[in-house]
């Protein structure tokens, strides 16, 4: 039996896109959520995974091609059929948009529930190089037609999620928006996202004000001017022109996210870090290409694609996006080239006013006093302000004393020998990054390496709950990555299945996104066993406090070179130079004896210091 593969809808606003490339040809087999093909729409770029396993029979729909959402692009037959499939008589014919198409994303699996004895683990094979999850777009808010306008009301981020915190108002009342041009900023117990606008008008009314927190539906804003006709409302309850809700819509006791009962998802960002708000900045982040600059070029008919936060950019600094080269895929204009491309020009235009004033013939330079050499340099005065906690520093706060108060912490310091880590990367990471997209970090090698202990001694990826402890069948592992506002736990699913490159890949994307304001809350919940970095700030090593309901956090310090006494085969000792890291166990000793951690860091320790294992 043949499968139609179809053009996905990415977001409410979003109609049609462009398929930039083919990741399987014709009489390719393909697995079930495999990447299938990439495409390119006017909000994200992103690989397509297969619905269903079988044989790709026909493709439909050539790259570079852009056609509706619901149009046939390929047909996929069964595993046992020889032949491709017929053609679909829908094919290239859109479907009606009041039923759109979502990519099918395979979801990760929730941790098992409570058991009496721990479970055997068994080694699972490295699955395929994992490639990036597409961006998470955050929903288009739902609007109502009011007297002199549309009503733009509080949306709902995920099904546990039941009211947010407006943190900043990107336009004023008065300003014109565009439909899908960022509007304002929120806050949720999970992710901080940026929500369009989603109709084209003007702001004429704000009726929530910064820093207040309100329940999903509740009207936040009119936006006047032309109407487009009203967009379903998020959540469960029906909205109408006739029927405003006067109070905010009542909230639902929906099942925990992660699915596990009798244990309750631990929130995504009260993580972690007492001596340190650690942070993965140190995860990989994928090397920026050079920005180029192109003269307009001719009026083929073809758009610019960019987002609307480039957009907004090139606005406010009234920059025809024409005159940038677009580094993502099929010429996509992103943040990073229009940032790039401000800071050149502001550098051009400085060099050229300096070349403009510089003098004919080199200037002596001043004579100085020595007093005035000597002289310190001046403070800058801070003014005397009280500044109110935001949402996520709430949060962070609150969780981190239930931490404290909850489980005895105890904390076990290990210093690792990182010398065949050291030249392991350094050979290989610029290699790895031309096959695998990239950069070769430390992180998946300690990520690795925790894995491999938690594997060994499933005791520090369980959790005390009710007086029972919870052994997981799976490691979820949770990387916390610190942002400008805040700090934030993604995690990694099912990290025990994963190979290195996997793992670094993984690690890269979920931090990129979580500084991007990109993640769902499904990606910021569930962890089992939580990695922190105080090291890139020059830590020796911290004493994390622990995730709840996690019951181990481990600490990483800053990699140094020191000298080191090594002893031969014969007793002879020697220093030598080598790179060393510190590593901070922080475990709930109510669960984790002393001789479970200090096994556990033994076997991490000994992964590192004897590492044997392919990177790529």
């Amino acid at each position: 039996m043949a499968t139609d593969v179809v053009m996905p809808q990415m977001g409410e606003s979003i109609f049609e896109g462009t398929i930039t490339k083919w990741l399987k040809k014709v009489g390719d087999a393909v697995e079930k959520d495999e990447p299938l093909f990439e495409i390119s729409t006017d909000k994200v770029d992103a690989e397509i995974p297969s619905p269903v396993s079988g044989v790709l029979g026909e493709i439909k729909v050539q790259e570079g091609a852009t056609v509706e959402v619901n149009t046939v692009v390929a047909v996929i037959a069964a595993a046992s059929s020889s032949q491709p499939a017929a053609k679909s008589p829908s094919a290239q014919t859109p479907v009606a948009p009041s039923n759109p198409a979502k990519p099918q994303v395979p979801v990760a699996s929730a941790a098992s529930p409570a058991r009496q004895q721990a479970p055997q683990f068994k080694q699972a094979a490295p699955l395929p190089p994992a490639t990036s999850l597409p961006p998470v777009i955050p929903p288009t808010p739902a609007t109502i037609p009011v007297p002199g306008g549309t009503a733009v009301v509080m949306p709902q981020m995920g099904e546990s999620i039941f009211e947010g915190t407006i943190t900043k108002w990107l336009k004023k009342a008065g300003d014109t928006v565009q439909k899908d041009e960022p509007l304002f900023e929120i806050s949720t117990d999970k992710v901080d996202a940026e929500i369009p606008s989603p109709i084209a008008g003007i702001l004429t009314e704000i009726k929530t004000p910064e820093g207040t927190t309100v329940e999903i539906n509740t009207i936040v804003a009119i936006i006047g001017g032309a109407v487009s006709a009203p967009l379903k409302s998020t959540s469960a309850e029906s909205l109408s022109a006739e029927s405003i809700p006067a109070q905010p819509a009542e909230k639902v006791h929906a099942p925990q996210s992660d699915g596990t009962p009798g244990i309750e998802a631990p929130p995504a960002t009260g993580t972690n870090l007492a001596a340190s708000t650690s942070a993965a900045q140190s995860l990989a982040t994928a090397e920026t290409p050079p920005l180029s600059t192109a003269p307009p070029p001719a009026d083929d008919g073809k758009r610019l694609r960019s987002s609307p936060l480039v957009r907004r950019i090139a606005k406010e600094n009234n920059i025809d996006l024409a005159q940038i080269a677009g580094s993502g895929s099929a010429g996509r204009i992103t943040k990073d080239d229009i940032q790039r491309y401000l800071t050149q020009s502001a550098t051009a235009v400085s060099g050229a006013r300096s070349a403009a004033g510089a003098p004919q013939a080199p200037l002596a330079p001043p004579q100085v006093a020595p007093e005035a050499q000597l002289a310190p340099p001046q403070v800058a005065q801070v003014a005397q302000q009280v500044v109110p906690l935001s949402r996520m520093r709430a949060i962070i706060a609150q969780r981190m004393v239930e931490s404290k108060r909850t489980s005895p912490h105890v904390h076990s310091v290990y210093k690792v020998d990182m010398t065949r880590i050291v030249r392991l990367r350094e050979s290989e990471k610029a290699a790895f990054a031309q096959r695998n997209g990239v950069k070769l970090t430390y992180m998946p090698f300690i990520a690795a390496a925790a894995v491999e202990a938690l594997r060994r001694f499933p005791i520090v990826n369980a959790s005390l709950v009710d007086g029972a402890i919870h052994y997981h069948a799976n490691i979820h592992l949770g990387i916390a990555v610190a942002l400008e506002w805040g700090l934030i736990v993604p995690v990694v699913r099912d990290a025990e299945q994963r190979d290195f490159v996997s793992l670094s890949r993984t690690i890269n994307d979920l931090a990129g996104r979580a500084r991007a304001k990109k993640l769902s809350p499904n990606e910021v919940g569930g962890s089992t066993f939580t990695l922190t970095n105080s090291g890139i700030f020059g830590d020796e090593f911290g004493t994390p406090i622990i995730n709840q309901p996690e019951s181990a956090i481990l600490a990483i310090g800053g990699l140094k070179k020191e000298p080191v006494v090594l002893t031969d085969s014969e007793g002879n000792d020697s220093i030598a130079i080598h790179s060393v890291q510190y590593f901070c166990l922080g475990f709930d000793h109510r669960l984790i004896d002393g001789a479970d951690a200090g096994r556990f860091m033994s076997e991490f320790k000994k992964t590192l210091e004897t590492w044997d294992k392919p990177v790529d």
